[in-house]
């Protein structure tokens, strides 16, 4: 692969979660989650990116966001379950994109706010159309995905790298 090679990075933040008497990372989607997840799965479809791996923190509402929205994806990329993606900050998230191997042109992380929000502005240098305004004013919302374009390795990938080329939230 070159140092040109494009790559995208999709940012998806975990569908509504529902509150329980047991601990954060064990708290599973509400009803909405659940009738969200799928229909983002349908949207990152319609993107037309070929996912090769998938980034899925551990906390059970992230991992069954995923297995709601995986099933809408033409072809179900590599999925590797990240414990440090949970309640990680913009440097660890941006170590873990830094770690992807080469072979890798497109990402999918599904994690968590701020830290999905927090990446998709940092990486963004530029932006396509209002994209960044939107991301800003929404704050990110359950099942919203930020697409952010570069080139390079993604060991070179820092602030301000990407281009962001779109922004989808489920209720906008």
């Amino acid at each position: 692969m070159s140092v040109d090679t494009p790559r995208s990075i999709v940012l998806l933040r975990h569908a509504k979660a529902d509150w329980n008497d047991g601990s954060d990372h064990e708290r599973p989607l509400a009803d909405r989650g659940r009738t969200d997840a799928p229909v983002a799965g349908r949207k990152l479809s319609d993107s037309g990116i070929a996912f090769d791996l998938a980034l899925c923190s551990t906390a059970a509402r992230t991992r069954e966001t995923w297995k709601l929205a995986v099933h809408e994806l033409p072809v179900r990329p590599r999925t590797v379950y990240e414990e440090r993606m949970y309640e990680a900050s913009l440097g660890e998230l941006i170590a873990l994109v830094n770690e992807t191997p080469d072979t890798v042109n497109n990402l999918l992380l599904i994690g968590h706010n701020p830290g999905m929000h927090a990446l998709a502005d940092a990486l963004a240098g530029e932006s396509e159309g209002d994209a960044l305004p939107r991301m800003n004013r929404s704050g990110f919302p359950t099942s919203a995905f930020a697409v952010v374009t570069f080139n390079g390795s993604w060991k070179s990938v820092e602030h301000g790298v990407g281009r962001l080329v779109d922004f989808w939230t489920p209720h906008a």
